[in-house]
């Protein structure tokens, strides 16, 4: 799973930066995404301190920042930290003993990842929030809803390929089974991201530059 993410975020990431008028590297790079939303409930399942978990996802989006704005030309907040605030979300709902309270959590924060341009927006916490909460054979009929959603309010046409993460992790969970056993080491699912976009924004400095 954890390879499969990797590749594909990189590949959506070469579009990004060197061809952005490929569509087909962009359409596989909606793949990624999904993955590490699921990866992080996981991990909000699995984990052992709750804490640590935290401490790593905030420092991680510090760390990821710069690369972030510097590699993608993007002016908002990149997608650790859209996934950091996921968490705490789900923290607070498993810890609120109030319907009213978790679900005025879920709109603040849905919101406030809009207004603050976090990568993703409201549309990441919403399918964190679905594999969290959702039974495996809903969860592709609403992300295809939230899909139709911000097709509507953003026009993000492309993500509907996206669904093919979610199909894959409910009818195929053997295809991300068999790449498991050959799981990277920690340091590099954890340093890939902001990792990554260094080495790609150096890439292209050095095209312009010679």
């Amino acid at each position: 799973m954890q390879i499969i993410a990797m590749i594909t975020m990189l590949i959506d990431h070469i579009g990004v930066v060197f061809f952005n008028d490929d569509s087909a590297l962009r359409i596989i790079g909606r793949i990624a995404f999904p993955i590490y939303a699921f990866a992080l409930v996981m991990g909000y399942y699995h984990t052992s301190n709750i804490r640590n978990y935290l401490i790593r996802l905030a420092l991680l989006a510090a760390i990821s920042q710069l690369p972030f704005q510097l590699a993608l030309e993007a002016d908002g907040i990149n997608v650790i930290a859209a996934l950091f605030v996921s968490l705490l979300v789900l923290l607070a709902i498993d810890k609120s003993k109030s319907v009213i309270l978790g679900g005025a959590v879920t709109i603040a924060a849905g919101v406030a990842l809009e207004l603050m341009n976090f990568d993703y927006g409201y549309y990441g916490l919403a399918l964190v929030l679905i594999y969290r909460y959702i039974k495996s054979r809903l969860q592709l009929s609403l992300h295809a809803l939230i899909n139709i959603a911000v097709i509507i309010h953003k026009g993000w046409v492309i993500q509907i390929y996206s669904l093919i993460s979610t199909a894959t992790l409910i009818y195929t969970p053997q295809l991300y089974n068999s790449f498991d056993r050959l799981r990277p080491p920690r340091w590099i699912w954890l340093s890939f991201y902001p990792a990554h976009l260094i080495v790609l924004y150096l890439i292209r400095e050095w095209l312009v530059y010679y």
